[in-house]
Parts: structure tokens; C-alpha cells; sequence
């Protein structure tokens, strides 16, 4: 992990020099060492640089250099005056080359080396192997929860790799930081990035901060306790301090009363009777009263529980148990509603079937009883008579108009346009004019110029209508 130097402007008189040690970091930061800085070479933090190897050398990337490598040594127990290795030179391009492709070499090792173990049937799992850049040296790091003879082993490890080989042993908390991955709180191991020693996480650490004891909710990737309980555990037992420790359960005149739970935040306990799932809260004087009252064998009426407000509303609140920040889903509801789903969507193809079947059975109710069954040309009203042949005209085709049925004067042509002699309308026409009487009206004088009133002989296209007194 990148770590930032906030001591790096820290000022220095003439006379002092830089700090000669460096961190150096091997492995993409897997791991970290100390060594110090005996050449004219002048580095940086994030430079490659070739430091000393067993049989050889090896290369690694400075993390951290300054004052700060001071604290860094004070925290693991590192003196100035313990042997520590020397950085040799900055790293060449030949010697980056040479490490990429020994490191290329490392997972198809570490798959070998699973296989030779398990062959020889060593209750053990290798979870990483880091290669020194000339290839010289081979560590393997093991998970076993027995100790473990691989005497064996590292002779057949070294007559196949023809290495060096050197075996340590990690626990579940370093082969996780090793791995590295994505924590329940969104963001990456802490100890892949930052966290370094391991301290030890025990159930009494979830009590105090009243989380539910559950394994798999408590239980990080290396499958042991998480270790962010120990983050807030020291608030938590600060905060604690201000409660009775001697007051689990109190006594009124409704029964005994246990304690649940305190809520520091509000600083209240709540307790419940025995028998009864209702949780009432409590206020710390309240207990205390309380206790005092049982000491001298008196038992109040009641608990006296407060109202806490909430959502604007006051009301007693009610304790169920551990409840998901995110909510909890039922299973039940959601094959619940698959199955409405499935309920709607079969539904139109059910009532397309059921269409498509009674249109089949029309077709042949109509077409099977031939001699039997109604015809489908319209008969005759007067049977004397034939039956109208369809005509080609389109707009007898499409029955009578009740537009045109209610306002026959809507349809009439206008005045002063002349008849056409091929209309369809004039055998009509020449059918009314044989009658004895016209009842047609006779049309009105368009023309107002002409007082007189005389007809206009184009209106007719024949001839002209007759006066009232004509007959």
C-alpha cells in the first residue's frame, strides 16, 4: 500500500544527514524489510533498487524512507545495531527483465507444488510461492492447522525447481492478506492494505457493542472473527463505565425484571420480564432508584419506562431483536411474486387460445351443415321476388346511411348544377315523372335578380316543373 510520508518536509540542520534505512516492499507489498542505504546512490520513495539475496540478489521497491522508518523500527522491536541487509544498487533493465520472468514462473509452480503435496498426502495447503529475481531462491508459504514433516518435500521441491528452498508457515489472517479481496463494508482487506499485526478478536467484543452473535454475520474471509470489532471496542468500554454493573436484574411488584441490553447512545438499559418479549427502556437514575429500593426490600409499582420519540410520534419502542441495516427479504415473497408473474404472462396466451378456438368451431358450425345449417346470402323479404344481386357500386355496397335517412335535403344536389345524362339517378328521376302526381318540391329561383321568379330551364335538365294551378 502507498503510505504517505507526512514527515518528509520535516526540516534538518547542516550538519545531520538523512535517515540511511529504507523499507523496502517485495511482492506488489506482500511483504516488507529493512535495509540500509551504504552507497553514494541517491533514491526516492518508488524506486526500484537491487538489494542483497541469499546466494545472489534481489529486487524490491522502497515504501517508505526518513523519519518515518524510525517509528516503523521502534514499533517491531528493529535497532539500528541488528544486522540488517544493505541495499547494492538501483535497479537496470536487465535486472527488471530478469525478474518479470521469473515471476511469471510463480503460479505455474505453485500449482506443481499443491499437486506434490497432495500426492504425498501432506494435510497442508501452499497458498503463495515468491521466487528471488535471479531465480536462486524459492519461499513457499503453507496454512496448516497440524504441524506438518516436510523433510520430503523440500527435497523433491529442490531436485524439480532446482532452488533454494525455504518454508514458512502463515496463518488464516496472513494467507487472506496475501489473497486480498473486497470486505462486507465495500472496501478492500484491511489487512491486505494497511493493517499489519494482528491482535485477537474474541465474542466478548461483539457483547459489549450489543451485535448479534452471529458466525457468518461476525466471520471475515479468513474465517475468523473480524478484526474492525476491536476498532470501537475501547469507546464502547469507556462508555460502559457509567452504567451499573451490578444491576442485571431488579425486582417490582409485576415480577423480576432482566437486562437486555444498554444503549449508550441514549444511555438507557432495557429489561424485560420474564416470560415476555416486550422490552421497556429505562433510564440509568431510574435503575439506580430502583436498585437502591430492592436493597431495602421494597418494590416499586412499576419500571417507569420512558416514551422515545420517534418519527415525530411518541411511543414505547419496542426491541426485536438484530434487524439488517439493508433489510431482511423473505424468500416467501419473492417465489410469491415470480409466481404472479408466471400468472400474468400465461394469461393472454390462454385467452388467445381460447379465441383462436371458438373462431375454429364458427368456421365449422358454417361451413359443415350445409343442408342443415342457415345460409349465409341474405334471403329475400317477399319470396316472389329474386334476390338482389351484389352491386359494383361502393356506396350501395355499404348499406343505407343514417346520415343520409335523417336529413334527406343534405343530399340533395344544388340548383344550378345541370344533371349528368349518365347518372345512375335519372331511370329514378324518369320513374317519378311517369306518376300521375310529382310530390317532389319544386326548387327554389337561385337567381334573385330576376323578380319575376321565373324557373331556370338547366335546373331540370328537362322540362319545367308546373305551377300549383297548372293542373
Amino acid at each position: 500500500m502507498n503510505v504517505f510520508d507526512w514527515l518528509h518536509g520535516l526540516p534538518l540542520s547542516d550538519a545531520a544527514k538523512p535517515f540511511p534505512i529504507m523499507e523496502i516492499s517485495f511482492n506488489t507489498g506482500s511483504r516488507k524489510e529493512f535495509y540500509k542505504n551504504t552507497s553514494a546512490y541517491h533514491f526516492e520513495k518508488g524506486d526500484w533498487v537491487a538489494v542483497e539475496g541469499v546466494g545472489g540478489f534481489d529486487l524490491g521497491q522502497i515504501s517508505l524512507q526518513g523519519e518515518l522508518v524510525k517509528l516503523q523500527m521502534k514499533k517491531y522491536g528493529i535497532t539500528d545495531n541488528s544486522e540488517i541487509k544493505k541495499v547494492l544498487r538501483p535497479a537496470s533493465e536487465s535486472d527488471l527483465a530478469l525478474y518479470q520472468e521469473h515471476k511469471s514462473r510463480e503460479q505455474e509452480i505453485m500449482v506443481r507444488s499443491r499437486a506434490m503435496a497432495r500426492s504425498m498426502k501432506l494435510d497442508m495447503k501452499i497458498a503463495e510461492v515468491e521466487l528471488q529475481a535471479d531465480g536462486k531462491k524459492g519461499t513457499f508459504f503453507y496454512t496448516a492447522e497440524h504441524r506438518v514433516d516436510f523433510r520430503e518435500l523440500i527435497k523433491v521441491f529442490a531436485t524439480d525447481f532446482r532452488m533454494k528452498v525455504e518454508m514458512r508457515q502463515i496463518g488464516a489472517r496472513q494467507e487472506s492478506a496475501k489473497v486480498g479481496g473486497i470486505g462486507s463494508c465495500g472496501r478492500e482487506l484491511c489487512c491486505s492494505t494497511w493493517l499489519t499485526d494482528f491482535k485477537t478478536v474474541n465474542t466478548a467484543a461483539a457483547r459489549y457493542q450489543n451485535l448479534s452473535i452471529n458466525q457468518t454475520k461476525l466471520s471475515g474471509q479468513c474465517g475468523r472473527l473480524k478484526c474492525c470489532l476491536n476498532y470501537e471496542l475501547d469507546t464502547y468500554m469507556d462508555a460502559l463505565k457509567g452504567f451499573p454493573s451490578d444491576a442485571d436484574t431488579i425486582e417490582t411488584a409485576q415480577g423480576k425484571a432482566s437486562l437486555q441490553k444498554r444503549d449508550i447512545f441514549r444511555n438507557l438499559m432495557w429489561y424485560s420480564y420474564y416470560g415476555s418479549n416486550k422490552q421497556y427502556p429505562i433510564t440509568i437514575d431510574r435503575v439506580m432508584e430502583i436498585r437502591n429500593q430492592n436493597k431495602e426490600g421494597i418494590k416499586p409499582e412499576e419500571l417507569g419506562a420512558i416514551e422515545i420519540e420517534k418519527h415525530g410520534k411518541l411511543e414505547v419502542e419496542v426491541d426485536k431483536g438484530f434487524v439488517n441495516d439493508v433489510g431482511q427479504l423473505s424468500l416467501k415473497a419473492l417465489e410469491r411474486n415470480s409466481r404472479n408473474r408466471k400468472k400474468k404472462a400465461a394469461k393472454p396466451e390462454s385467452e388467445a387460445k381460447a379465441s383462436g378456438n371458438e373462431n375454429a368451431n364458427k368456421q365449422q358450425r358454417g361451413g359443415g351443415n350445409k343442408g342443415q345449417g342457415k345460409s349465409n346470402q341474405p334471403k329475400p323479404k317477399n319470396p316472389n321476388q329474386p334476390a338482389k344481386t351484389p352491386s359494383n357500386n361502393p356506396d350501395q355496397a355499404k348499406g343505407p346511411n343514417p346520415q343520409k335517412q335523417k336529413n334527406p335535403e343534405a343530399n340533395r344536389p344544388p340548383a344550378n348544377v345541370p344533371a349528368d345524362p349518365n347518372s345512375s339517378d335519372q331511370p329514378q328521376q324518369a320513374k317519378k315523372e311517369g306518376g300521375a302526381k310529382e310530390n317532389r318540391r319544386p326548387p327554389r329561383n337561385r337567381n334573385r335578380g330576376d323578380k319575376q321568379g321565373k324557373p331556370d330551364q338547366s335546373n331540370t335538365g328537362g322540362e319545367s316543373p308546373q305551377p300549383k294551378g297548372a293542373e
